[in-house]
């Protein structure tokens, strides 16, 4: 089938342009609406999509926005991964390092975590028939010196593959918690390894998923913001290890440095740590860089989660 002619899409951006008022509006979003557009148009023409798609995918994104998947699109399609990517990029033309990668926060952060000194029980109810995990570490300056007063802020999934707060079921803040660290740098929280979980089934996401071919499952991984004053934040998470899909996260966060590995240690050698039971014990280290002047931003302000 002929292509439609460029003149004919030209046409078009020009009339959408000419209602634009000069000196009013935002010209960034103006410069980003035309140029998307502008790219829309010529893909429609070129992949001939037709009315019918068009208006297909509108519901789509309506349904979309309906489910609060929005967040989860942007992880399934790797928007958010390339985002990472650029800020990746930004901080290398800094001479920034980045000693710990940053990856991925996710749609599922809320703000107000109660907060604790250097150790936390991230469960307000126990999750039953769970493994037990302890994870300790330090937080660091480029150095390898301690950052006194850091926060360390850590949340993950239900052994149902449910966030609190989105899952109305658990108490607000389950398996949220936030770690002021103590001159040491030292954190550690209790809880339990979690596992992966998927889009909800048959939603916006799960059928765009399938529409490509691919899952929508994510590994099993564990979330962290880390801050402390004249730092650059660090938005990180880490990876369960040996799970099946480390390397198939359909959000595509994993990332070599971000895999600790998992000492399982017996009831009867917790004794030596001060332990009761048998558990899994991962051990993992923040690096935090400083704040640079000049640099583009390490994060974004993104609206996201609150409790009222």
């Amino acid at each position: 089938m002929k292509r439609l002619d460029q003149k004919f899409i030209d046409q078009t951006l020009e009339l959408i342009k000419s209602q634009e008022k000069v000196g009013t509006g935002n010209e960034r979003t103006k410069t980003i609406v035309n140029r998307l557009l502008e790219d829309l148009f010529n893909a429609m023409a070129d992949l001939d999509i037709t009315s019918e798609e068009m208006w297909r995918a509108c519901d789509w994104l309506t349904q979309a926005g309906k489910n609060n998947e929005m967040g989860l699109v942007y992880a399934g399609l790797g928007i958010e991964k390339f985002i990472d990517v650029q800020m990746d990029w930004e901080d290398l033309q800094a001479g920034i390092e980045n000693r710990t990668p940053r990856t991925i926060e996710g749609p599922l952060y809320v703000a107000g975590s109660p907060e604790s000194n250097s150790y936390a029980e991230l469960e307000t109810e126990v999750e039953p028939n769970s493994e037990r995990l302890y994870m300790s570490g330090v937080v660091y300056d480029p150095e390898g010196n301690p950052i006194p007063g850091a926060k360390v802020e850590v949340w993950h999934c239900n052994l149902k593959g449910l966030y609190s707060h989105f899952d109305s079921s658990q108490p607000e803040f389950n398996l949220r918690r936030a770690i002021n660290v103590g001159q040491d740098g030292k954190y550690e929280f209790k809880s339990f390894v979690p596992v992966g979980y998927s889009c909800p089934p048959n939603g916006p996401t799960d059928l765009l998923m399938k529409s490509l071919g691919r899952h929508g499952s994510r590994p099993a991984h564990i979330h962290f913001f880390i801050t402390a004053p004249g730092y650059r934040k660090l938005t990180t998470q880490i990876n369960i290890e040996n799970d099946p899909l480390i390397n198939e996260d359909f959000a595509f966060a994993t990332r070599s440095e971000l895999v600790p590995h998992i000492d399982r240690v017996s009831a009867q050698e917790a004794v030596n740590y001060g332990k009761e039971e048998a558990f899994a014990k991962i051990d993992f280290n923040f690096y935090m860089v400083r704040e640079t002047t000049g640099a583009a931003a390490g994060e974004n302000h993104r609206i996201r989660a609150t409790v009222a």
